[in-house]
């Protein structure tokens, strides 16, 4: 870790940014990996079927899912 700081500070201060952006970058790419949906889900919504469209439901599997994420947050 000594090396990489030590290159990092030998940067000039704009490329230091550009190092800053990039690991900002990095992190957040991580976090969006963490919170993809996975598929396992598919058919769980089977029994609403006679109460709600088909649009419906997509509608509130999309706000349940807003609000999983962001309780997770």
């Amino acid at each position: 870790m000594q090396e990489l700081q030590q290159k990092i500070n030998n940067l000039p201060e704009d490329l230091k940014k550009e190092v800053m952006d990039f690991i900002d970058f990095l992190t957040s790419r991580k976090k969006i990996q963490r919170l993809k949906a996975k598929l396992d889900w598919i058919g769980g919504l089977k029994d609403f079927k006679d109460q709600f469209t088909s649009v419906e439901l997509q509608h509130k599997a999309s706000e349940w899912r807003k609000g999983f994420v962001s309780s997770r947050q």
